[in-house]
């Protein structure tokens, strides 16, 4: 089941549209962009993917950011029986479970008047800092309240991913504030309003040993610090969500109540989108929900690339009733889906 409409231009943006922000490095990646409508024209926050250029025959270049606030790269032998080199996205030592990426994120501002055609800036907008992004900022979420525009990103680095924050009123200047869920912790979608005189966010801890990788709410008064954390919602134990389910785009408000369009895969890593809807009151009550997914990888640029079988939505603008849905496609591109707002809510079953 399918109730989205891909645009007949996608793949929207890729990585042969971008310039490197380094002349070392090429741009392998351009995806899960964050979106919303800011004055006239639709904003994204592009993940924007990069590895060097030169690396010898026969090795391996994992780049990260040093303690001189300098991108430097960490080398391993492709045969080296010490590390799993079969994924392309990392190797992982097979002692102790180290894991070093083959790339590093940072976040770039793309511009459109029209939501089709976007210009992608070549400076990042956000890059790596801090100790806790040494292996790069991801997947951006973008929530408006009060004309104030909060972007929650994910912060990866050998401590683990945690989600960072920030603010800006303008996307030029920006306000960092830090860490506000520490690792294992991602896929944060902040509500767009106050509930009952506090903040709320969906979140998706990664468990250990124990549990899985489900949807959990929490609450703050600031945006930085947060509690109250409850469960929201969990994957199946077979079929298109039994592997894990995440957060999406940012919750949308209906009169039916709050929409989520969320990401689920499989045992196999096939990743596909399905939709939920919570109470006004009360968001960690789940009132209806997709059965099966509302969109799933198809299309050739879906199904095949760095990571295939892969649609991801980190934003989505709803404009007079229509959703238009931005998502990453196989960890290499950007591409467009539109559905009626009334369609998703249709198949919702309580």
């Amino acid at each position: 089941m399918s109730i989205f409409t891909r645009h007949a231009l996608n793949p929207l943006i890729t990585p042969d549209h971008l310039r490197s922000s380094r002349p070392d490095y090429a741009v392998i990646g351009a995806f899960n962009a964050g979106a919303i409508r800011f004055g006239a024209e639709t904003l994204l926050l592009v993940r924007v993917a990069e590895r060097p250029l030169a690396t010898d025959a026969g090795w391996i270049a994992c780049p990260y950011l040093n303690d001189l606030g300098e991108i430097a790269l960490f080398h391993v032998r492709s045969d080296d029986p010490a590390y799993d080199t079969r994924d392309a996205r990392f190797v992982r030592h097979q002692a102790t479970g180290a894991v070093y990426l083959t790339s590093i994120s940072h976040l770039r501002l793309a511009r459109s008047a029209d939501g089709v055609h976007f210009t992608v800036e070549e400076s990042p907008f956000l890059k790596s800092e801090t100790g806790y992004e040494t292996f790069g900022v991801e997947d951006a979420r973008i929530t408006c309240i009060d004309e104030t525009y909060y972007v929650n990103y994910s912060a990866v680095s050998a401590h683990g991913i945690a989600t960072g924050l920030i603010v800006t009123r303008d996307f030029r200047s920006i306000t960092r504030q830090g860490i506000i869920f520490p690792p294992s912790n991602r896929d944060v979608t902040i509500f767009p309003q106050q509930i009952g005189g506090r903040y709320v966010c969906y979140h998706r801890p990664m468990p250990g040993e124990f549990g899985s990788y489900n949807l959990w709410m929490a609450t703050s008064p600031d945006l930085v610090r947060w509690g109250d954390h409850r469960l929201v919602l969990q994957g199946s134990a077979a079929g298109w969500d039994s592997g894990r389910v995440g957060g999406g785009a940012p919750p949308i408000w209906t009169e039916q109540g709050w929409l989520s369009i969320y990401h689920a895969a499989d045992r196999q890593h096939r990743y596909c989108l399905g939709a939920f809807l919570a109470a006004h009151d009360d968001p960690a009550r789940v009132i209806a929900r997709s059965r099966q997914p509302i969109f799933t990888p198809e299309a050739p640029y879906e199904t095949s690339g760095f990571f295939p079988n892969v649609v991801f939505t980190c934003g989505v603008v709803v404009t007079d009733g229509l959703i238009r849905m931005y998502y990453g496609a196989s960890d290499d591109c950007i591409a467009l889906a539109e559905a009626p707002l009334s369609d998703v809510l249709d198949v919702l079953t309580r």
